[in-house]
């Protein structure tokens, strides 16, 4: 019997051949919002419809392994961030708001990394001000205050960023990877994927994905934007030998022309 091997990439095709993959998956955050529930009188649809969002904005920013998304711990506004050398001995990172950069910092040790001894990471941890963009802080912080208390219904709080809804029958509110992958995987379903009966869903073509293919995403991205294999690496913490491999396919074929619009920038800001 002969193996069919997938093709990674099939669920995500049709936007890692746009012009602008961001721009293309950034549409599914974009109908969340669009489709928010009221908070007032469905809180618990509100916190999900929140915390989906912040699933996809976060991915996209951080372009993280599911993992480290998965187990990044929260510490709220006004609280002590958890040292750094306890976060490595836990092997996770942290979001933690910075008063010095006034904004959402996420911290992770490299020893939490799958790849903690690669050449992008060289032993140092990964640190990034998460971008005040697109209501990004807005709902960032209506999660933490609020949305995440919903969630939990009084159940023991895991200290992630994202806790699952807890039920009656489950009092366990931490992520697994299967549980993980099965809520991107439905935010994906309900959001992401066109239904051309209801009208509903961000792009057409796209089909059920875990948060894996948000590396694919932002990778292809920048080296449709760049044609560097070094500047996509930078995106999602790895090397250019790995992206070369995984993604030479999608380098643009013309990069005369990939240049040319580089130069371009300059003589069109002059005009």
């Amino acid at each position: 019997m002969m193996r069919v091997h997938r093709d990674p990439f099939e669920p995500i095709m049709c936007v890692l051949e746009a012009d602008s993959p961001l721009a293309e998956y950034r549409k599914i955050t974009d109908e969340i919002l669009k489709r928010m529930p009221d908070e007032d009188r469905y809180p618990r649809a509100a916190a999900e419809a929140v915390r989906s969002f912040l699933m996809l904005r976060l991915g996209l920013h951080l372009g993280l392994r599911q993992k480290n998304l998965r187990q990044l711990l929260v510490c709220p506004r006004g609280h002590f961030p958890t040292p750094e050398r306890r976060l490595k001995d836990m092997k996770r990172g942290e979001l933690r708001w910075s008063d010095r950069d006034r904004g959402w910092e996420v911290l992770v040790p490299a020893n939490a990394f799958k790849n903690a001894n690669s050449s992008f990471l060289g032993s140092k941890p990964f640190r990034l001000i998460l971008p005040d963009l697109l209501d990004l802080y807005k709902y960032l912080n209506a999660y933490i205050e609020r949305h995440c208390g919903v969630l939990l219904a009084g159940a023991d709080d895991p200290g992630t960023l994202f806790v699952k809804t807890v039920k009656a029958n489950s009092k366990d509110a931490a992520y697994n990877s299967t549980t993980f992958y099965e809520a991107w995987r439905l935010t994906i379903q309900r959001y992401g994927i066109y239904n051309p009966y209801t009208g509903r869903g961000a792009i057409k073509g796209l089909l059920p994905h875990g948060p894996h293919n948000v590396r694919d995403v932002l990778a292809t991205h920048i080296l449709k934007q760049t044609g560097s294999y070094e500047q996509a690496s930078y995106a999602i913490q790895d090397t250019p030998e790995m992206i070369a491999s995984h993604y030479g396919r999608f380098l643009p074929q013309d990069k005369a022309a990939l240049a040319a619009k580089i130069l371009n920038q300059v003589w069109e800001a002059a005009a």
